[in-house]
Parts: structure tokens; sequence; C-alpha cells
């Protein structure tokens, strides 16, 4: 099985996943041992979940993966009672370990898709776990409280293995605990952020992900060298985290997509655009917690711009059956919140009118709710006919 060809870092959470798997594969990375990652979701391409040495892995390797993946997936679904078959997500899942296995990395940081005991990742023998943190998402498969979602991602961890942990809540901390004890596994705690350490990156939320990474590589490799942690620290690129795409006006885009993750950009915020008056334009899908994330977000915002997410795209994203909220209930949501807005049901329209906003305002376009949206945020920016 591929994913015995390589030493794995599970990462499971609710926020901060995709941040930490990219961090603690470059942490690796520096200290001399190849690493490939596998992340959720893409945006544009299914090869963009797959990284090599800090690079989206190439067409054709990824290509070869997918082809062995079919294959396979036509004998295993012949075998299948009527009405089963192999999910898209799992094809996805097994693509990337052929794929890691094949480049012959040493490490896999593997971020987990929704939960984990379910999850089509939770074939891994991993050494190490990581808990980034827990918030109140996917209730209607996972539970209804922190601790019921912890469990579920919890049950991914080995007997014998360690266990990194990150900031989570005291209930959560002692079922991981309990968890860990009950399997012989080691519990490392992340700690704080470093204060010495300068992160590229903006943002409390990312010195936060950077220590739960600093973590699972020592738990990995051992003792780490200081010079190489502080070099991974100044030069982190991470799409779509606070992410800043030229000026006149500034625009920022950032992956947050509930409540956790909206609190966190809101408080990073002012590292970036200090008191600049901030144009949001928002996509949310219909499962998410809207008043949730409109609330975190509204105090910051002079105006909103709510648009939605064609299904054709979320289809093609990773994410069939996935339904959009509409422009106008999402802008309803931001009335009741006392922020103004407006409705702009395209997308890249959307992102065209909140830089416009921002340009009269002499501020700031901030594009969120949602990982779909991002593309119309690089596509505009580096569009040549985009205005600026």
């Amino acid at each position: 099985m591929p994913q015995h060809r390589f030493a794995s870092i599970h990462v499971v959470g609710t926020n901060g996943k995709s941040s930490v798997a990219e961090m603690t594969a470059a942490l690796l990375e520096a200290h001399g041992r190849p690493t490939g990652v596998y992340l959720s979701p893409h945006t544009e391409r299914w090869s963009e979940r797959v990284r090599l040495g800090g690079a989206e892995i190439g067409r054709a390797e990824f290509a070869v993966a997918v082809e062995r993946v079919a294959q396979s997936v036509a004998v295993v679904n012949r075998g299948l009672g009527e009405g089963e078959s192999v999910t898209q997500f799992e094809a996805a899942t097994a693509a990337a370990f052929v794929a890691l296995a094949a480049a012959g990395v040493d490490f896999g940081v593997i971020e987990a898709g929704v939960g984990g005991r379910l999850d089509a990742t939770n074939v891994l023998p991993s050494l190490v776990t990581v808990l980034t943190s827990i918030g109140l998402e996917h209730t209607e498969w996972l539970g209804d409280t922190e601790v019921e979602i912890a469990a579920e991602k919890l049950a991914v961890l080995r007997a014998h293995s360690t266990l990194v942990l990150g900031r989570v809540a005291p209930a959560v901390r002692e079922l991981a605990e309990q968890t860990a004890a009950a399997r012989g596994a080691r519990l490392i705690g992340a700690g704080d952020p470093k204060p010495e350490l300068r992160l590229a990156v903006p943002g409390a939320y990312a010195r936060r992900n950077f220590a739960v990474a600093i973590a699972a590589a020592e738990a990995s490799l051992g003792h780490l060298d200081h010079d190489r942690v502080h070099a991974v620290a100044a030069g982190l690129e991470l799409p779509g985290r606070m992410q800043v795409l030229g000026e006149s006006p500034p625009l920022v885009v950032d992956a947050a997509h509930n409540p956790d993750g909206a609190r966190a950009l809101a408080e990073a915020l002012p590292e970036v655009v200090g008191d600049a008056p901030v144009v949001a334009c928002l996509a949310v899908l219909a499962d998410k917690d809207a008043a949730g994330v409109i609330e975190a977000l509204a105090p910051r915002l002079v105006l909103a711009i709510c648009t939605e997410l064609p299904s054709e795209r979320l289809a093609r994203a990773g994410r069939p059956g996935a339904l959009p909220l509409a422009a106008p209930s999402l802008a309803e949501v931001a009335d009741a919140a006392g922020l103004e807005a407006e409705t702009v049901r395209d997308p890249g329209a959307a992102v065209r009118r909140a830089l416009a906003a921002a340009r009269e305002r002499g501020g700031v376009t901030l594009v969120c709710g949602s990982h779909y949206l991002l593309e119309d945020a690089w596509t505009e920016r580096h569009a040549p006919s985009s205005s600026r």
C-alpha cells in the first residue's frame, strides 16, 4: 500500500490544518528530509492538493497517479453492492498517496478532509497526529459539541504514536489526554508562539499555527536547528491565508469560512491594513454558519459585497452536491448584523465591485467566506484588463 512507503503526519482539526501541514512540511524539508503534502480543498486544479518540496506536483506525475488509481477503482467498484462506489474524495486521497510514494518522500504530511474517524485519510499508519483546533463545524456528521467533534478527530490517533495538540478548550484537552493515555501515545502541547520568530505570514493565528508545526516537526525529527526554523519562518508563503495581492487598492484574500476562522481573520486584519476601511467580498456555503462569520467580521468592515458560488464550480472543486448560500440571503444576514451590504451574484463581478468600492474609500478589499471564492480574487488581480 502506498501510504506505508513514507512516514506520515496526520493533521486533523477544525481550522489551521492546511497551514500547519504546509508549515510542518517546510520545516522537514529545511532539515533535509524530502516531504510531500496532501491538502484539501483545491480551487482550480485537483493537482493543487499534492505538493512536493513546497511546489504543486507536476501534471504528468499527477496524471500517472490518477490513472493508476482509476484502474484500481474500476476493480473495487465491481465488487461493491448495488448503489455503492468509491467516492471522489477516496479516489483523490488514494491518488495522493500513490504520488507521494512514487516521489520517494521521507514524510507525507496529510490533511484530513472532514472529521477523522470516517475520513478517507484514516488508513495512515501515522507516527504523529496533529490536532490543530476544535470548533463547531459539520455538526450534522461530527456531533453537536466540541468534545463530540474532537472525539471524531482523535479517533485517528494510532497506538504508541505521538499526539501534538494545538490550542483547544480544557474539556477537549482532557479528552485528548485520556485518548493518548488509552493508546499509549505521547502527548505534546504546542505551547505559545516564540516571540523571537519573525513570521512572513501576518496574524496571531499564523504564529499559533507555526508553533504547532514546530512541535509536529520536532516530534518527527527530534531537535530542530534554530537557524533553519528562523529561515522557514521568514520565507513562508501560504496562498489564501492573509495573502496580500498588489495595491491600488490592496486586496487581501483569506480562506476563513467559519466563525472561529473569521474571528482569527478579524484579529489579524489590523496588522495588514491598519485603520484603513475594509470592503469585503463574501460568499458562504449553505451549510456554514454565515451569521457567525458575519458577526465576527462586521466590526472590521464598512461594506459587504455579497455574492454566491456557482454549483458547477463547487462540483469541479470536489464538492458535488454542495449548495451556495444565495447572495440575497447573505446580504440579509449582513444587514441584520448592522453592516451595509450589496448583492452581486456573479463572483468575478462582485470582486470587481469590492475593489472599486475600496478604491473610492481609500481602503482595502477583503475576499473571504469560502475557499472557492479565492479563485476569483486571484483571477481578477492578475487579469490584464483588471481595473486597478
